[in-house]
């Protein structure tokens, strides 16, 4: 295949395929907290992590992490702690974040806001090897984090008290969903672009919602179509000449809108072969969605 001939085009199928699988993977935990714009925010913060790297001459994604990182972990206190203060606060985390890109980057000898497009947009040809290595790392973390601690941070995301009743570290949870979405957010700009990146994270498993029932087969169905339009819109761009950013998100829409359409008909179809659920105390992280709630949810302890 043609596409496959180029070297950039190969890193840059490779980078869609990491941020396919882990934009959704975090994302799904931001949408159950009703957090679906935290990416959108990181991303803003991120910017000033992006001209850090130009100002001082290393890779902008790295930075990009570090900032990012530090910026997830005060919205989240923030959240936590703020009282009504807390969105203006917030407000200004978000502005600064962007005027701190754009004033670094235009200070450094080899940057200008030029430079910006291809991080806010994403940029093909931009993917570097060294890129494409941190890419691989930070999504290799993200993964391990969404993958392996899945039950306690679904526990978390579904009702807190009822997480720390069981005696699951809350706090340290929060942050550890804060700093993934940073790193995801990192893993992500270099190829749907840092104010793109929240929607990959989130429409996925909106879509997914519309049609699956358990958390299990959200989370592999939103992956599956985080994967798809992220390697469907790559091409896209390679062969029409256009942002890729943009058209992974218009097509991860686009799959919002069928799945929506097929979602009442399929509940009429499992309307008529209805199995009662088992048995309510049964908690475990493949209950059903929407809302996560089972009926012993309210049940305090």
């Amino acid at each position: 295949m043609e596409i496959l001939e180029t070297a950039f085009m190969q890193r840059a199928l490779l980078a869609a395929l990491l941020v396919g699988i882990t934009a959704p993977a975090v994302g799904i935990y931001l949408v159950q907290r009703r957090q679906a714009l935290m990416g959108d925010g990181i991303g803003h913060v991120a910017m000033t992590g992006v001209g850090l790297g130009f100002l001082l001459s290393t890779n902008p994604i790295w930075m990009a992490t570090v900032v990012s990182v530090i910026g997830a972990v005060a919205m989240e206190l923030i959240r936590a702690y703020g009282k009504t203060r807390g969105d203006i606060a917030l407000a200004m985390l978000f502005y600064g974040g962007m005027a701190g890109g754009v004033l670094l980057i235009n200070l450094s000898d080899t940057g200008s806001t030029a430079n910006l497009g291809s991080f806010l947009f994403g940029s093909l040809s931009t993917v570097s090897d060294a890129d494409l290595t941190a890419i691989a790392v930070l999504a290799a973390f993200v993964m391990l984090v969404s993958v392996g601690l899945r039950r306690q941070l679904f526990a978390v995301s579904q009702d807190e008290e009822f997480a720390r009743v069981t005696g699951l570290p809350v706090r340290a949870l929060n942050l550890l969903i804060a700093v993934t979405a940073a790193v995801t957010v990192s893993v992500a700009m270099r190829v749907v672009g840092l104010l793109l990146v929240s929607a990959l994270m989130v429409v996925p498993v909106a879509a997914a919602q519309q049609i699956s029932r358990s958390f299990k087969a959200t989370f592999t169905l939103a992956v599956a179509i985080g994967v798809t339009v992220s390697l469907a819109g790559t091409t896209t761009s390679y062969y029409q000449d256009v942002p890729p950013g943009a058209t992974i998100v218009l097509l991860a829409i686009a799959v919002f809108i069928l799945l929506t359409a097929l979602a009442a008909p399929l509940a009429k179809r499992r309307a008529r072969h209805h199995v009662p659920p088992a048995a309510a105390g049964r908690a475990e992280c493949d209950s059903e969605l929407p809302g996560m709630r089972q009926p012993g949810d309210g049940v305090r302890a």
